[in-house]
């Protein structure tokens, strides 16, 4: 059986998804990644990522994957052209008005799976917005927690391999192992800001930035180690967390 939730039909919905169903929206973004890979790299992750949390166990837990939102707020990447990006009131309010309309079905558990690092802190907002506008008990996860808030990075890239570095760009090969162009990769760490003690991804001070402010690349981290056995290896296992984490999900009621 398909846990697409497009591929149920209108009379279908009321039987199939229910209060104890867990609703997962993908979102992803259409950006620059540099000259090695291309712009769909956080939708395709974000989706793949998805499809295989649905895989896993989207019967034990009665999960339906929503329709991926492959455009979002992606505006530190506009200098760029290629790039498609949404308004930060746009992107809430699209995710207002899907919210909106999950609210018809019996519902009652949204997980927004982020594949774009830019989204972050608007989807956190997002989470307490449609929690009280429609009622909804939301979550946000990700693919791979961002460096910059809080999550992983190689210490060959100093803590900074945010955006086409090395585990990005793995996972990509991965994936989409014909679209990854890695001759065409270099290193691009700033290597200066590993000497802040506050000011730098992942620090205690946080700063605006655009990611051609780095380089003209556009890109952060060293992805020439690259190989799509490392990328399979962090999908798979960012599918195991996120799997365990869905069956908290399952259960969570504030501790009641």
């Amino acid at each position: 059986m398909s846990r697409r939730y497009e591929d149920l039909t209108g009379p279908e919905i009321a039987n199939a998804v229910s209060a104890s169903s867990i609703l997962l929206l993908p979102v992803g973004a259409v950006e620059q990644h540099g000259p090695h890979l291309p712009l769909s790299v956080d939708h395709v992750i974000a989706h793949e990522t998805a499809t295989a949390i649905v895989e896993e166990c989207g019967d034990e837990l009665d999960i339906w994957q929503l329709p991926t939102i492959s455009i979002s707020k992606s505006n530190e990447h506009a200098w760029s052209a290629g790039t498609l990006s949404l308004s930060p009131d746009t992107l809430l309010a699209m995710l207002r008005d899907i919210s909106r309309s999950i609210s018809a079905t019996d519902a009652e558990r949204l997980v927004l799976l982020n594949g774009h690092g830019g989204n972050t802190s608007h989807l956190e907002t997002a989470l307490r917005e449609l929690r009280y506008e429609f009622g909804l008990k939301t979550f946000l996860m990700h693919p791979f927690l961002p460096p910059a808030y809080g999550g992983a990075s190689t210490e060959n890239e100093l803590g900074m391999g945010i955006h086409g570095g090395l585990d990005e760009t793995s996972v990509f090969m991965h994936l989409r192992p014909d679209q990854v162009r890695l001759d065409k990769a270099t290193r691009r760490v700033p290597e200066a800001l590993a000497e802040n003690t506050h000011v730098k991804f992942g620090g205690s001070v946080s700063f605006g930035w655009l990611s051609n402010d780095f380089n003209p690349d556009g890109y952060i981290g060293d992805p020439t180690g690259a190989t799509a056995e490392r990328g399979k290896q962090l999908f798979e296992h960012s599918v195991a967390v996120l799997s365990e984490a869905m069956r908290e999900v399952k259960t969570f009621d504030f501790g009641r």
